[in-house]
């Protein structure tokens, strides 16, 4: 008898012994029955899941192998509070997705929302150190990063899924929340993350930015309403040194992203909701703005009202569009990855008002939107502003 045949009888006879189950599916469900699943148990039922799921695929199923993983998953964050084993096997359902090239539904992106509100349960539950549990934060951020990918690649929404980018937006701040977020964070930073960020005020630019994607407006008005401290003195003083307020910071990131992706609903109604909240009367505001004696800086929320108003408008504008961001530019170039803001700024230009930015940058500027990353410049010239025009726009934002 050849060694084959003898270790497929070997098989058949294991699976009569277990009532017709699969050797390995009777043993992971032994391990994973007990009520106190250790360490090391709760590892060797990850490979025996790891692998369970490689022989899925290998012959061709491919849903059972996507939904042992997890199946499994859950069960070591729900009932063991395994953080740790259960990413890994988090890990190994996100690559299988993509390389099976699995549509993305809304069916998986409920089970991944499943998932991903299991495992951050289990890790503010879970007597866990607090370095160790940072760590296993961020390695959550990749997951949804990697499942966000998925869904762009595999699903038919343009960017990935709502789903996907409302929970990397959410735990991006969650991260950025964090005690000690520079030493506990990014001390654990892979090599292959050196496009991300991991400190508080990048994860949180990653947070509206990927709300603003997931078509969330509200979501972004709350955190700034409820998180962000009101600006001081020094933030609103003209010249001024350090960036924006935190609060201003996040308000134009996640218009630019916006109006960007051509979402001007969203982005009107994320101004409405910050102008109730925060801003003095719209009035003040705008003399503000046109004043040059005051002391203060140019103020967010009028620059993003004229904006959002700018864009619905016709090509026409396109005058005072150059106008706005010549006179915002200071805030602009102190702003987290001013770079990336004028790849976005370019990219209104080019959609609203057919500003077309230099050939070299074309590429740079689509790249950056298909990754929702990268950089780019100004483009379009600068034409002198019509006076009347200006004060035509600034009596129309009464509307806003």
């Amino acid at each position: 008898m050849s060694a084959s045949a003898a270790r497929r009888r070997k098989q058949k006879a294991l699976k009569a012994a277990s009532g017709g189950e699969e050797p390995i599916s009777s043993r992971l469900s032994s391990l994973l029955a007990g009520e106190n699943v250790d360490e090391s148990t709760a590892y060797e039922a990850l490979q025996l899941a790891q692998s369970q799921v490689r022989r899925f695929i290998k012959v061709g199923q491919y849903k059972e192998g996507m939904e042992a993983a997890f199946d499994v998953s859950l069960t070591l964050l729900e009932k063991h509070g395994r953080v740790s084993v259960a990413s890994q096997l988090m890990t190994e359902l996100v690559r299988a997705l993509l390389e099976c090239h699995i549509t993305c539904t809304d069916q998986w992106v409920t089970k991944l929302t499943t998932l991903s509100n299991a495992y951050v349960n289990a890790l503010a539950t879970t007597d866990i150190p607090e370095v160790e549990r940072h760590r296993l934060s961020r390695l959550h951020l990749k997951f949804l990063r990697s499942a966000l990918r998925w869904s762009d690649l595999c699903g038919l929404i343009r960017f990935g899924a709502l789903g996907m980018h409302e929970l990397v937006g959410n735990h991006s701040w969650r991260l950025s929340l964090l005690d000690d977020q520079t030493t506990a964070v990014e001390d654990t930073v892979d090599e292959d993350d050196d496009d991300y960020d991991y400190n508080a005020v990048g994860l949180k630019c990653e947070a509206v930015t990927h709300l603003a994607l997931a078509e969330n407006p509200l979501a972004i008005g709350t955190l700034l309403h409820e998180q962000c401290a009101d600006p001081t003195d020094e933030e609103l003083a003209v010249g001024h040194d350090s960036p924006p307020a935190m609060r201003d910071l996040l308000l134009t990131r996640a218009i630019l992203v916006l109006v960007s992706v051509e979402n001007l609903r969203d982005a009107l109604i994320l101004m409405q909701q910050y102008l109730k909240r925060h801003a003095r009367s719209e009035e003040e505001l705008k003399v503000s703005y046109m004043s040059k004696s005051d002391g203060l800086a140019p103020n967010h929320a009028i620059f993003n009202s004229m904006l959002v108003s700018i864009c619905t408008k016709d090509v026409k504008t396109a005058p005072l569009f150059n106008w706005l961001l010549r006179s915002f530019q200071s805030e602009l170039a102190k702003m987290y990855k001013p770079d990336l803001l004028k790849a976005y700024t370019t990219r209104i230009a080019r959609i609203y008002f057919d500003i077309q930015p230099p050939p070299s940058m074309l590429n740079t500027i689509e790249n950056m939107m298909g990754m929702m990353g990268g950089g780019g410049g100004m483009g379009g010239g600068m034409p002198a502003i019509n006076p009347q025009m200006m004060q035509q726009m600034m009596q129309s934002m009464g509307g806003m």
